[in-house]
This record gives structure tokens, C-alpha cells and sequence, in this order.
């Protein structure tokens, strides 16, 4: 099993930064990819960010060039670093594990609440 916790979510101004954190324990060691999703009210959780284990990254078009993901191995952390935030980034973050394999599997943490006041 792997848990993920995140945090550092809250109330920013447009403009402003965040830095969300999300810290794994448990069978680490088989998962291959790291992601970084978002919910807002009455829409589909959708990608945020991803890296992988050789540390290539993904990114949404609409956080490209404001959002950086990054992982701290010795930490057990990823992190989603975002710069310039806009109203439209409010929503529910969430941190997703998969893990590759005969039966892969996918683990999702509670997620933590960002809000962007314009």
C-alpha cells in the first residue's frame, strides 16, 4: 500500500504563489510516475503536472510556464511549486502514485483545498 498525504493548499491573491507538497510512505519504491491533479465545483478532475521516475514532466496548457513539479527522493516528496496564480486555479488538488506491474494500481491522497481571490 502507499499513502499520500498533501498540504500547503490555502487562500492566495491573483499573483500570488503556492507550494504544495505531497509526502509518500509505504511501498514507494515500485511506483514510476508522480501526478498532480485539480477538481474545481462541478467539473472533472483533470491533470495538473507530471514527472516520472527519470524525471520527465508533463503540464496542462493552462499552467505551462507557472506551475513547476518537482520530487525530493530522500524526502519521499513532490512537490507542485505555482507562481502567478489565477482565479481559475481554485479548486481541490489532489496528489495521484501509479504503480506499473502485472496489477497496477493508482493511489489518490485526500487532497488539499487552493483558493485564488481575484
Amino acid at each position: 500500500q502507499v499513502q499520500l498525504v498533501e498540504s500547503g493548499g490555502g487562500l492566495e491573491q491573483t499573483g500570488g504563489s503556492l507550494r504544495l507538497s505531497c509526502v509518500a510512505s509505504g511501498n514507494i519504491f515500485r511506483i514510476d510516475a508522480w501526478g498532480w491533479y485539480r477538481q474545481a465545483p462541478g467539473k472533472q478532475r483533470e491533470l495538473v503536472a507530471a514527472i516520472t521516475n527519470g524525471s520527465s514532466t508533463n503540464y496542462a496548457d493552462s499552467v505551462k510556464g507557472r506551475f513547476t513539479i518537482s520530487r525530493d527522493n530522500a524526502k519521499n516528496t513532490v512537490y507542485l511549486q505555482m507562481d502567478n496564480l489565477k482565479p481559475e486555479d481554485t479548486a481541490v488538488y489532489y496528489c495521484k502514485a501509479d504503480r506499473p506491474g502485472w496489477a497496477p494500481r493508482t493511489y489518490w491522497g485526500q487532497g488539499t483545498q487552493v483558493t485564488v481571490s481575484s
